[in-house]
């Protein structure tokens, strides 16, 4: 394959991203920024990879084409949420999305379920937002109690508002060369996005995905693969993970075990990131406790080229990324994409 389509195939994988954001690093070629650093380089001060700075270029740039999209078809996006049961985390994390969403101009509306709640009354909630014009995302913030069908659920949610991008057909396009899925789930899409903000070279690179949830590990994999890295994928039936890591230029992980990977995991110049978001006891602290990642930080710090902190990393860019795709969401419904 020659030059001229290899750079024709890098720009179609960049096609996948919103264009509402005008991310300066969707312009450029996919792995032509920064090299990985070699190994005689490892002693140089790695590149703490801050997503904050990101999420707020984006968060302005989504309420900016908001004001737009309202001067154009005087529409604001909508964003529904639906939080069953009582899971704090779970509802840490949607009173984050719902200010961010307020922050940039997205109307928000959100039904709060209770834990034994049936299945119909639950599909019967997403069934109503489906059929809401106002409503261009729907969020059914995982995890679900026990009792209820998650894939099912998550099946209901219509692929044209399926924002968190999780329903079989966006997932399933995204696994297919020459598709393209209407959304793509916020925590990978952020996962890259960072990366190629940092400048970090992705084609042709080993990179070792360390988690197959849905949510991260399984998609994020498959975004990797539509940027041309050579992608590996460990699990809890992996054997000698540490060695498997020992070879990648990327490390990726979510698995929420604080500390699982260790120095000894990574290769020397390696680019880490962490997506693990971990509470560890800590009497210190106000909260009683801390949030960590799945990388043992201070000791990585010591042999990787740039890393990800926890908090402060991909999280505010996951965020973000939300927003972009309920924006998206809408200017399709108006037509305007």
């Amino acid at each position: 394959m020659g030059v001229w389509r290899r750079l024709g195939t890098i720009t179609k994988a960049q096609g996948l991203y919103s264009t509402t954001t005008f991310s300066s690093s969707w312009s450029i070629p996919l792995g032509l920024g920064r090299p990985l650093s070699s190994a005689a380089n490892v002693n140089a001060q790695a590149e703490i990879m801050n997503g904050k700075p990101i999420a707020k270029d984006i968060r302005s740039r989504v309420a900016a084409e908001i004001c737009r999209l309202k001067a154009a078809t005087g529409r604001l996006p909508g964003l529904a949420v639906v939080l069953v049961g009582n899971r704090k985390d779970s509802h840490n994390y949607v009173n984050l999305k719902l200010k961010a969403c307020n922050q940039v101009g997205i109307v928000t509306s959100i039904v709060q379920l209770p834990q034994d709640c049936t299945q119909d009354r639950l599909i019967d909630v997403v069934s109503s937002f489906n059929r809401n014009p106002s409503v261009h995302g729907i969020i059914v913030q995982l995890p679900l109690p026990q009792h209820l069908d998650e894939e099912k659920i998550i099946n209901f949610v219509s692929p044209e508002k399926d924002v968190d991008g999780f329903h079989p057909l966006n997932m399933g396009n995204l696994a297919m060369r020459g598709r393209e899925p209407l959304f793509i789930p916020c925590a990978p899409k952020a996962c890259i996005e960072l990366l190629l903000r940092y400048g970090v070279e992705i084609i042709g690179k080993n990179a070792v995905v360390i988690g197959r949830s849905k949510i991260v590990g399984l998609s994020t994999s498959l975004l990797l693969q539509r940027h041309h890295a050579t992608v590996s994928t460990l699990h809890s039936f992996t054997k000698s993970p540490e060695e498997i890591t020992r070879h990648a230029d990327v490390v990726i992980s979510d698995v929420g075990t604080p500390n699982l990977v260790q120095p000894d995991w990574l290769k020397p110049g390696a680019v880490v990131v962490d997506m693990g978001t971990n509470p560890v006891k800590d009497p210190s602290s106000r909260h009683g406790f801390r949030i960590t990642g799945d990388v043992c930080y201070t000791e990585a710090i010591k042999v990787v080229s740039a890393i990800t902190p926890v908090p402060g990393g991909v999280g505010p860019v996951v965020i973000s990324m939300l927003l972009s795709n309920t924006l998206d969401s809408a200017k399709r419904a108006y037509g305007l994409t």
